[in-house]
């Protein structure tokens, strides 16, 4: 019997900024509709609503919104908008907005078959996954997109599959580098007018289609290969609806969901692609300010740790999955970094705002359409989901009792702590030191084990030593830490100057400076001092040197450190800035085991457990 015909891909139309000229936009989609439809849906970027004021103390004019949303007229096929934002926006949407409760991934319906994407999301299209960004930058406040907005989606950005569209209504910065100038408008070598927020995002996502609008030109680059990742990037950038100049303001595409689609086919590179326009410089740092790097100069190795990084670093298991709040799964199961918390997925299904309960507070304020209340009888300061209704050990990736450890990967157990090897480690012999107990800190572990603790330092010094190497120790510790692990990295004895160096600069970089523990470098009484002063309730990370110095840097309450920071560090250190993040360095199961056996094999000779 033959196989069932796969079903067509979705057919979907793409149009620019609408300015608020609905009926000729909707006129010409049902032109093409009929003539080489049916399509699934339209797809609107850049400024929905009339740009036009109104004079004096006169409202702006509704335009032609008015008409559809009062039932005058009628949308023809199910249209999405991401642009929020003008003079009419406001009073056009606040009834959706007053009407509107929990989580609305894919739109809000202000009137039938038209839905606002509003704030930032990712939702299912005809089987296709659609990210967006409403809004564009600006000061905050209504038709603004929101730092939490860019969050979101950095968050989702990290869920496993591939995103089919992003929808934007800002260009990203750099989209022309390295593209055929022939083929690009003069308009659009002009550097201004670009969002660097949108090109960070957009490298982060790695959609498969990216549409923009708010340039006034149609414009589709050549396709380019992303970072890290093999299948290429289409940008289209569309006009103004009814500019004077006749360029294209509706554009049709019929993309298979890469869901379905073969991994040949997903990777498959057309003859045009180029190199990905945002690779380098990185991020947030103004090219004209970026220095050239010499290769064996410190200061200008380090790979410049900015203010994306300090974004993205923040403490993610302290904050909500919002994929598991607002859904009630998450693809990621035991493997996310965020929060999965029945009780705050309680609270978001009657309405409370997902930005409350993250946070205890929402920068909206009255603004917004959410609930800021848990029960009547809670109060707002205990506004934070709690967990402590179930065992945290539970679901703890480092208790030796949990479902959730890999214990393939450890490689000694001692009587308070066990040394297992890191996943997606740095380096091959990356070791974290980890107590047996659920303790949130090493150093406020009791003196028993603070006695082995010792014992497994000098037995992984005696082992990198041999190998050429020496030690580097960091832990970090916030108020939400949950099962402590001391990181142990080796790295060549050529580099161990550069290593106090290095983190110096690192953190100048971040604004802050870190204070000297134990100025003598005896390593155990730097220990023994933290200890002794540490209140158990504060954030810190210290990083012990391989002279046994230890820097520390107390963490402010109301500021968020990069989850990731010593590492990152190391990483600039030894020239591996693609091995930054451990997500992006994971290994299969067999490929670990192998590397857990090797460790071993030259281990066991200064194991202290043996």
């Amino acid at each position: 019997m033959a196989a069932a015909p796969s079903p067509a891909p979705p057919r979907i139309l793409l149009a620019g900024d609408a300015h608020g000229r609905l009926h000729q936009l909707f006129k010409r989609v049902k032109s093409v509709n009929q003539s080489t439809g049916p399509f699934h849906a339209l797809l609107c970027v850049g400024q929905f609503f009339s740009p036009e004021a109104g004079e004096g103390d006169n409202p702006p004019p509704p335009g032609d919104a008015s008409d559809y949303l009062e039932g005058r007229a009628a949308v023809p096929i199910p249209t999405y908008f991401t642009g929020d934002y003008g003079p009419t926006a406001p009073r056009l949407l606040s009834k959706a907005a007053a009407d509107a409760r929990g989580f609305s991934p894919g739109g809000i319906e202000i009137c039938p078959n038209l839905f606002w994407l509003r704030g930032s999301n990712l939702f299912n299209l005809h089987g296709l996954s659609v990210a967006y960004l409403s809004g564009r930058k600006g000061p905050g406040g209504p038709g603004c997109y929101s730092q939490d907005d860019v969050d979101a989606l950095r968050a989702l950005a990290e869920e496993p599959g591939i995103v089919d569209l992003f929808l934007t209504n800002e260009w990203p910065a750099g989209v022309v580098n390295g593209a055929d100038t022939s083929n690009v408008p003069p308009q659009l070598l002009d550097p201004q007018g670009y969002d660097p927020v949108v090109a960070e995002l957009v490298t982060e996502i790695k959609p498969r289609y990216h549409i923009a609008g708010t340039k006034g030109v149609f414009y589709a680059r050549e396709p380019y290969v992303n970072d890290s990742s093999l299948h290429v990037t289409r940008f289209i950038g569309l006009a103004n609806v009814g500019n004077k100049e006749k360029q294209k303001f509706i554009h049709a595409i019929s993309p298979t969901p890469a869901s379905s689609m073969s991994s040949a086919d997903i990777h498959a590179r057309p003859p045009n692609a180029t190199l990905s326009p945002y690779v380098a410089p990185r991020k947030s740092v103004p090219v004209e300010d970026t220095p050239k790097r010499p290769a064996e100069n410190t200061d200008l190795q380090y790979w410049r740790y900015d203010v994306k990084r300090q974004r993205q670093g923040k403490d993610a298991g302290s904050l909500l999955c919002f994929k598991y709040t607002s859904s009630g799964s998450c693809p990621r199961g035991s493997g996310c970094n965020f929060k999965h918390d029945e009780e705050a997925r309680e609270h978001c299904q009657r309405g409370v705002c997902f930005e409350f309960l993250n946070k205890g507070k929402c920068e909206k304020g009255p603004e917004c359409r959410f609930v800021h209340s848990l029960t009547e009888e809670t109060a707002v300061r205990n506004a934070k989901p709690r967990s402590d209704r179930r065992p945290v050990e539970s679901s703890c990736w480092f208790c030796l009792s949990s479902p959730d450890v890999e214990s393939h990967l450890v490689i000694s157990i001692g009587d308070g702590y066990y040394c297992a090897l890191a996943k997606g480690p740095l380096v091959p012999a990356h070791v974290l030191v980890i107590p047996v107990e659920h303790f949130p800190t090493t150093i406020t572990m009791p003196a028993e084990p603070e006695a082995e603790l010792r014992r497994y330092k000098n037995a992984l010094g005696k082992y990198f030593e041999k190998q050429g190497n020496t030690a580097v120790y960091f832990e970090w510790i916030s108020q939400q830490s949950r099962h402590a692990n001391l990181q142990a990295v080796p790295v060549p004895l050529s580099k161990a100057a550069s290593v106090e160096k290095i983190f110096h600069l690192a953190a100048k970089r971040l604004g802050f400076e870190f204070s000297v523990v134990n100025p003598d470098s005896d390593a155990n009484q730097g220990r023994d001092l933290l200890r002794s002063q540490y209140d158990g309730k504060s954030g810190l990370f210290y990083v012990e040197l391989p002279d046994g110095t230890l820097l520390l840097h107390m963490l402010d309450s109301g500021k968020k450190f990069p989850a990731q920071f010593g590492r990152e560090v190391l990483a600039g250190l030894l020239s591996m800035a693609d091995r930054a993040d451990w997500r992006n360095c994971k290994l299969s199961k067999e490929e670990e085991i192998k590397m857990v056996d090797d460790f071993k094999q030259g281990f066991h000779k200064f194991d202290p457990a043996e």
